[in-house]
């Protein structure tokens, strides 16, 4: 049974019931064969494996999904790790995104925690953001100061459209601008099915000057604002969407709730500001990733 289960080991935990064809072959008998002598079995003879999993297909995806759910739980874990020790070298050295009279945001201007969002309109995870914005900005109301900036990415054909939109009507009038960005991110399928007739459908909707928004959408100071929006990403590593920037420390992904809310937390309890009441579980982030 000791040599099965080393045998079983140095196949990836494949079913035990191959090992018997290892007697066959003359490579098992009170000893286990090396690593190597296995690899060039398994390299001359790959039938071997083949027929083990065609003869007991169930037992074999088994050990195949536990095996990835390993790897899953491992990478998380090194993920957090990784996340857990550039925020501590950030928290040092914190990020200092621009932030004029002319930027998007919500929020109070003296609030003690600011929030700068990298975001693409079309990018499904920054659907999931926004949904985490506004339960940040609910939570803490009064406490967050929300600034967005664009950073529409090749892969989303509407996305830069959308953008366009949304600096022109910031232009006109800030609040208008956000019931565009509210209106885009809750109803992103529409966006992909009707394209850029819902997004004009919208901006008449939140009442924007259409005619002034068609002539400034593609002007020089809608490209110059996102332009500097993308360059300012990229100084800061954001190579997808969506991308946080909270007190001067980075959120890279689509975490929940209970990730904001844990450091933004942290940072009311040094400027002695009281923490929100909810609590939520949930840890696992996702984004887009940039593509040229």
């Amino acid at each position: 049974m000791k040599t099965q289960l080393n045998v079983s080991r140095t196949l990836g935990r494949a079913p035990m019931y191959a090992l018997g064809l290892f007697g066959l072959l003359g490579l098992v008998t009170a000893c286990a064969p090396t690593e190597k002598q296995v690899q060039e079995v398994i390299e001359k003879n790959p039938k071997i494996v083949f027929s083990a999993i065609e003869n007991h297909p169930d037992e074999f995806m088994e050990v195949v999904q536990k095996a990835a759910q390993s790897a899953q739980r491992k990478s998380a874990e090194n993920q957090e790790k990784k996340e857990a020790e550039r925020q501590a070298e950030e928290a040092k050295n914190p990020l200092k995104p621009e932030i004029t009279a002319e930027s998007a945001s919500e929020g109070p201007t003296d609030a003690p925690i600011t929030i700068v969002e990298y975001s693409d309109f079309q990018c499904p995870y920054c659907g999931r953001g926004y949904t985490t914005v506004r339960e940040v900005l609910k939570n803490y109301e009064g406490k967050v100061r929300f600034v967005y900036k664009n950073l529409p990415l090749p892969m989303h054909p509407l996305a830069l459209p959308a953008a366009k939109r949304f600096e022109a009507i910031l232009m006109q009038d800030p609040k208008k601008a956000f019931l565009y960005h509210n209106e885009i991110f809750e109803n992103q399928d529409k966006l992909n099915a009707q394209g850029e007739k819902f997004l004009d459908a919208v901006a008449k909707k939140v009442g924007a000057d259409m005619k002034r928004l068609k002539a400034d959408m593609d002007g020089d100071k809608v490209k110059a604002r996102l332009d500097a929006d993308k360059a300012e990403a990229e100084k800061f590593n954001f190579s997808g969407t969506p991308g946080f920037i909270v007190n001067g420390i980075s959120i890279r992904g689509a975490y929940p709730f209970e990730t904001f809310k844990t450091l933004i937390d942290k940072q009311l309890a040094s400027a002695g500001g009281a923490p929100a009441a909810a609590d939520k579980a949930g840890d696992k982030p996702a984004g887009d990733t940039k593509k040229e």
